[in-house]
């Protein structure tokens, strides 16, 4: 079996957390997972049941130079799908359509194992799960956004009181008082 990234290397066996067998690139250092292998080993699990992007992803990551390039499957050569994981470095996880498989570049295994989402991949693939990535990558551009404009010391001043409003039972009436200061 061809690394899908490296369509020149042969995959070599290996195993991950718990005897998880897979197959391994010794070039590109990314991870093959056959379809059966996971949904056995993935039996044998605690399985948390994430259906949230975990609060923190503040991960140390540096990402695959593997990561941009797209890849076929190496069991039956359909495309791999792609799934974005919103770190501050993001990367993406590729899953087969057709056959289930699942690539993980050089590092992501083990970022997902340290999130927690190791044992539900396939959730990763589902549209609730990517809108709650792009949900959390617009949240971040306008945080970035508002620091630009308001400075640091202003702009943490906001979101403490956003916060703070948010969690009072009356804080839609704050913000409504604050809007109407702000309509002259």
């Amino acid at each position: 079996m061809q690394c899908p990234k490296d369509r020149k290397t042969e995959l070599v066996a290996g195993s991950l957390a718990g005897g998880l067998a897979v197959q391994c690139c010794p070039d590109c250092k990314g991870t093959w997972i056959p379809p059966e292998e996971y949904e056995t080993w993935q039996q044998g699990q605690r399985l948390t049941g994430v259906t949230k992007l975990p609060t923190t992803l503040d991960v140390d990551y540096i990402q695959s130079p593997y990561d941009t390039k797209g890849a076929l499957c190496p069991a039956c050569s359909y495309y791999l799908a792609r799934a974005k994981v919103g770190l501050k470095t993001p990367f993406y996880v590729e899953r087969c359509s057709n056959c289930g498989g699942i690539w993980c570049d050089h590092g992501e295994w083990d970022v997902l194992e340290t999130l927690g989402l190791h044992t539900s991949i396939e959730r990763l693939f589902t549209s609730e799960w990517q809108t709650q990535v792009k949900e959390r990558d617009y949240a971040e551009k306008e945080r970035r956004a508002t620091v630009e404009k308001l400075g640091d010391d202003l702009a943490a001043r906001v979101f403490e009181l956003a916060e703070r409003l948010e969690g009072h039972p009356n804080g839609d009436f704050g913000v409504a008082y604050l809007m109407r200061r702000f309509e002259k």
